[in-house]
Order: structure tokens, then sequence, then C-alpha cells
């Protein structure tokens, strides 16, 4: 069992950042791949990004290539979400999950993860 809870969220403007942080308990976070997702109201939860349980690889959508980061500190059981030049559609709530997986391809889909935090609100002004 994994425990996991997101901090950093807040209201910002456009071309701000922001860093977000998933604490994980429970079972040694090391051993999970870690991943970020948004929600938007009316939307589906849609993938962010992820990384690998030792950290030597990363995965982005599209729509944040090059504007955000994720890392992860393993001493720390936390993974980060570095967010630069942030646009109002990055508002959504973010959450961070965890995968057992060892294949990239589960990174991408809600499917792919076992465990959830509840999530941080993230809101852009124009």
């Amino acid at each position: 069992q994994v425990q996991l809870v997101e901090s950093g969220g807040g209201l910002v403007q456009a071309g701000d950042s922001l860093r977000l942080s998933c604490a994980a308990s429970g079972r040694t976070f090391k051993t999970y791949a870690g991943g970020w997702f948004r929600q938007a109201p009316g939307k589906e939860r849609e993938f962010v990004a992820a990384i690998r349980k030792s950290g030597s690889t990363t995965y982005y959508a599209d729509s944040v290539k090059g504007r955000f980061t994720i890392s992860r500190d393993n001493a720390k059981n936390t993974v980060y979400l570095q967010m630069n030049s942030l646009k109002p559609e990055d508002t959504a709530v973010y959450a961070c999950a965890a995968s057992l997986s060892d294949y990239s391809t589960s990174y991408y889909s809600v499917g792919g993860y076992s465990y959830w935090g509840q999530g941080t609100q993230v809101t852009v002004s124009s």
C-alpha cells in the first residue's frame, strides 16, 4: 500500500512557475514509477508526465514538453513536477500516481497506475 499526498498548487499568472511535490508513505516509493495527471473541469483526466522508478527516463505529454520537468528523490520518497511558463490552459487539478509497471506504455494511461493522490489545484490566470 502506498499513500500519496500532493502539495505546491496555487493561483499564479500566465508565465509564472510552480513546483508540485508528491510525498509517498507506506511501501518504499522507489519500487514504483511515478506519474502526474491533470483534470480540468468538464474534461477527462489526462497524462502529464512520468518517471521510471530509478529516475533514469522521463516521459511527457506533448502539451507540456519543454515547459514541465518531472524528477524524483527516492531518499525522500518524493516526486516533483516543475512547471514553467504556465498557461491558462494548464489550469486543472493535478494528481500524482504510482505504477508498478516496467512498461512505459503503461505510464500514459490512468489504468497503468495502482495508487493515486487526492490532487492539488493549479489555477493560471491570463
